[in-house]
């Protein structure tokens, strides 16, 4: 450091330039100790290619239950009595027969499927269902980028625009064509937030 001194024993002074170089020193330090800059989380849907729902359509619809390229087993859906109202002279309600994979399902929403059902009717692929559980505060934000990153390149077939806020609310439902596929998907609560993706084939929009 430097000092200067008076003649008549006259205790020292800094000198000026000493003082300019402690005033920039501890600004210096200031600087360091200050909070960094909030930084934006990652958008809630990234470009992993699981948010694309053409990843769960393994096979062509139409395809027949043999030629499904992994192998499966038939499960029992229990259906709601409003729905199972058909008759039998009424050859368009004949229910599906759905079966899930023995595999791993393809990933959805960036994670693993906790349903993943191909139905077929007459033998052949005509609807493929599959969920997933979000949870968490960010559900309503993933459905709504998933909703837009599906209508990007498709025709909307819904006047439910909540879907594609920022926040979709539990029961908004996105749906659409692509194509000549039909898909419809839901944010619903039972009991966490959960999406669900239900694809038909043209013979059943």
């Amino acid at each position: 450091m430097l000092y200067t001194y008076q003649r008549g024993g006259d205790a020292p002074r800094i000198h000026a330039s000493a003082v300019a170089l402690l005033a920039a020193l501890l600004a210096t330090l200031v600087a360091c100790h200050s909070p960094a800059p909030r930084v934006k989380g990652p958008d809630p849907a990234p470009d992993d290619g699981s948010y694309d729902w053409h990843g769960l359509l393994i096979a062509p619809f139409g395809s027949v239950l043999k030629d499904i390229p992994v192998a499966l087993h038939e499960v029992l859906l229990f259906r709601d009595e409003a729905h199972s109202t058909a008759t039998a002279d009424d050859a368009a309600t004949v229910e599906a027969e759905c079966y899930a994979a023995d595999a791993p399902a393809p990933r959805f929403i960036g994670r693993s499927p906790d349903e993943y059902l191909l139905c077929f009717k007459h033998d052949r692929l005509s609807r493929i269902q599959a969920s997933v559980r979000l949870g968490g505060a960010q559900a309503s934000d993933v459905f709504a980028a998933a909703c837009a990153d599906w209508l990007k390149n498709a025709a909307p077939a819904t006047t439910n625009a909540d879907a594609q806020s920022a926040a979709a609310p539990i029961g908004a439902a996105c749906e659409g064509r692509d194509g000549a596929i039909h898909f419809s998907g839901r944010l619903e609560e039972e009991p966490e937030a959960t999406l669900s993706l239900t694809l038909d084939s043209p013979s059943d929009p």
